[in-house]
């Protein structure tokens, strides 16, 4: 099963890292650490997902694809 791609960096102005997740539109976390960054935007998409069913939007399949694995299945 495909999963959607979360990016993780640090971010200076933040001081912390930054997690966001391409396919889901404003769907990001932070925290100091890379793993608190990826647990919370783990739990930012379930809260994404849920809130886009409840409103009947659509939730865009997972298809983000970094640059150095393009063309790589």
């Amino acid at each position: 099963m495909k999963d959607y791609h979360i990016n993780i960096f640090y971010s200076e102005e933040d001081g912390a890292y930054i997690a966001d997740i391409p396919d889901l539109p404003l769907c990001s976390a932070f925290g100091p650490t890379p793993e608190d960054a990826l647990r919370e935007v783990t739990i930012a998409k379930g809260l994404w997902i849920e809130v886009a069913r409840e409103q009947g939007k659509p939730i865009p399949p997972p298809s983000y694809q970094p640059a150095i694995y393009q063309g790589v299945r």
